[in-house]
């Protein structure tokens, strides 16, 4: 690597340096060229230590003096192949030796593209802005810790005309293993990485499942994991009441089974119960937020005397003409409605981290086409943000006013 000198540069001189290169050595130690190894040291300086816009241009230009550097560090995250599963793993175990993790959190990353090469664009409907885009798709997981979701792993969304076109393909770098499937079938990927990574039980899984048009294979696939999970789903989820046990007492003659979709079912006053939760809203004040909450079994599973195959859905419900609430099931039923309304509120916390990495880290900007640079771009920012976080070097700056309103919203 170029040797750092002039104004502006920066040198292991510069506070916080040394260490942040120690971070860089225990997550690309791996990398078996020594070039590639200060490559990634100078990334991740660029990321933490370089103010405002951080172009390749710019990280090169703050890591070293040589006009050539932006081209080597381009190389090393485009055009170089090394593997970022052993950083990622090695992330995911620095933040549980260092963070209480609470939860494992599904999150998704809009990457507005322009132009049809870079490694799998397509066009979709991005309802948060109720536009159609060109993007890439990125989902997240994130290790949720008590004020901080800190994403350790990630999957590029590969959308069918993506796995035959092998032009497209071959362009983008994509290996051949790599095929089109469900996003849902992505986020259980990551679920199941996860459960090989971490030192301790499986934390609860936390997603938004609300575009999948049957839940069912998900939720199979995360019991045979052991998992606990808090899912939101689609309002048409077809369910099957389970009927509260005072009704069932009052009214025994009535079938205990009846079908219903999530929301007729949460609409409904026989089986329905209104509860008030405490949760930890914005500067760690607590507030109460009403819950409507049932027991429910899935459409297509019997219903036995055990416990077994019961679930609970609960939404927060929202006054007329502001929209919906999502809809949440869990098949941690009997645990506290206070802690699974916290465990649901991850989720828009993790989407708030996105933006924060977006604006600290530029994560979304990405600007190479091949799907290993997209990879080598993620796990770097993702790191950086984790050292961010969790270490006194690298701070991130203060949220802006809208991150302020967004996190107030979220109750987070």
């Amino acid at each position: 690597m170029p040797r750092s000198t002039g104004i502006g540069t920066l040198d292991r001189a510069t506070p916080g340096i040394q260490d942040a290169d120690v971070f860089s050595d225990l997550l690309f130690g791996h990398l078996p060229r020594a070039d590639q190894r200060q490559w990634a040291r100078a990334y991740m300086r660029g990321l933490l230590f370089t103010q405002g816009r951080k172009s390749m241009r710019r990280l090169a230009e703050s890591v070293s003096s040589s006009p050539t550097a932006w081209y080597s560090l381009q190389q090393f995250i485009s055009g170089s192949s090394w593997k970022w599963e052993p950083s990622r793993t090695e992330l995911a175990r620095w933040v549980e030796r260092r963070a209480s993790v609470r939860a494992w959190t599904v999150a998704f990353a809009v990457s507005p593209k322009r132009g049809g090469r870079s490694a799998c664009v397509h066009r979709r409907f991005v309802a948060s802005s109720g536009r159609t885009v060109n993007c890439q798709l990125g989902t997240a997981l994130f290790l949720s810790c008590p004020g901080a979701n800190l994403p350790v792993d990630w999957r590029l969304y590969m959308p069918s005309e993506w796995g035959e076109d092998e032009t497209l393909r071959r362009g983008a770098r994509i290996p051949r293993d790599v095929v089109p499937q469900p996003l849902w079938q992505d986020a259980l990927d990551l679920v199941e990485k996860m459960l090989t990574v971490t030192s301790g039980p499986p934390a609860p899984v936390v997603a938004d499942l609300s575009d999948t048009d049957d839940v069912g294979p998900a939720v199979a696939r995360l019991e045979a994991m052991g998992c606990g999970f808090v899912l939101a789903v689609r309002p048409g989820t077809k369910v099957v009441a389970e009927r509260r046990p005072d009704v069932q007492r009052i009214h025994p003659a009535r079938p205990r089974e009846t079908m219903h979709t999530a929301d007729e079912l949460l609409g409904s006053r026989r089986d329905r119960n209104h509860y008030t939760a405490t949760v930890m809203g914005p500067e760690g004040v607590f507030r109460h937020v009403p819950v409507l909450s049932a027991l429910f079994r899935l459409s297509g599973k019997r219903s036995h005397d055990t416990d077994q195959g019961v679930y609970r859905l609960f939404t927060q419900p929202v006054p007329e003409g502001r929209g919906t609430d999502l809809l949440w099931m869990t098949n941690l039923a009997h645990q506290r409605l206070d802690e699974l309304l916290e465990l649901a509120l991850l989720h828009t916390s993790a989407t708030n981290t996105v933006n924060c990495l977006d604006n600290r880290f530029e994560l979304l900007d990405f600007a190479g086409r091949s799907f290993p640079g997209w990879h080598h771009h993620m796990t770097l920012a993702s790191a950086a943000y984790a050292y961010a976080r969790l270490t006194q070097h690298g701070e991130l700056p203060l949220p802006t006013a809208r991150e302020k309103h967004e996190y107030a919203r979220a109750g987070v």
